[in-house]
């Protein structure tokens, strides 16, 4: 186990760190669902694609 030197508790080390950090603004937060988004419409859109090479028809019996 390390051993703490500082005599400063390492829990409040990392939320004094999580506090500096800039908060993200409601803009910033939309942009990213918004391509979250995107991301799984376009992959749903590419695993929607169905090939009718496999299925047989009565023209091809």
């Amino acid at each position: 186990m390390t051993r703490n030197h500082s005599n400063v508790d390492k829990n409040l080390q990392n939320v004094v760190k999580d506090l500096e950090k800039t908060a993200v603004t409601s803009h910033q937060a939309q942009q990213v669902q918004q391509q979250t988004n995107d991301h799984r419409h376009q992959d749903a859109l590419n695993h929607d694609k169905t090939t009718n090479d496999s299925i047989l028809t009565d023209k091809e019996v």
